[in-house]
């Protein structure tokens, strides 16, 4: 678990570095940021996916890349030194962090 968190906080500072939109004060707040996320996830993705089940089954999985950028736009609003410039740049980074992570979790 702790593996998890410290790759989702490097696919975040990563993406805080690639996009312009993402301002992140620091390595420890992009932890943070790992941290409320993971628990918006645990808490909320089985919510959200039973009630966008159709949405999720007409667009064939990709309204899930929806549900991960309300996750991280709900972090955003929780942790202060996390902003995001706009909808756009929460969708963008939204797939890039699932895409870091994604690799990063098969390498370790």
């Amino acid at each position: 678990m702790i593996t998890k968190l410290i790759l989702l906080s490097i696919s975040i500072f990563l993406v805080s570095k690639l996009l312009e939109g993402i301002r992140l004060k620091s390595f420890f707040t992009a932890v943070v940021v790992a941290v409320v996320y993971s628990i918006a996830d645990m808490f909320l993705w089985w919510l959200m996916v039973f009630f966008t089940m159709p949405l999720i089954i007409l667009t064939f999985g990709l309204f899930v890349f929806v549900l991960n950028a309300i996750l991280l736009w709900l972090t955003d609003q929780i942790v202060d030194d996390f902003e995001i410039k706009d909808l756009q740049t929460t969708f963008i980074a939204s797939l890039i962090i699932s895409a870091i992570n994604l690799v990063l979790n098969v390498i370790f």
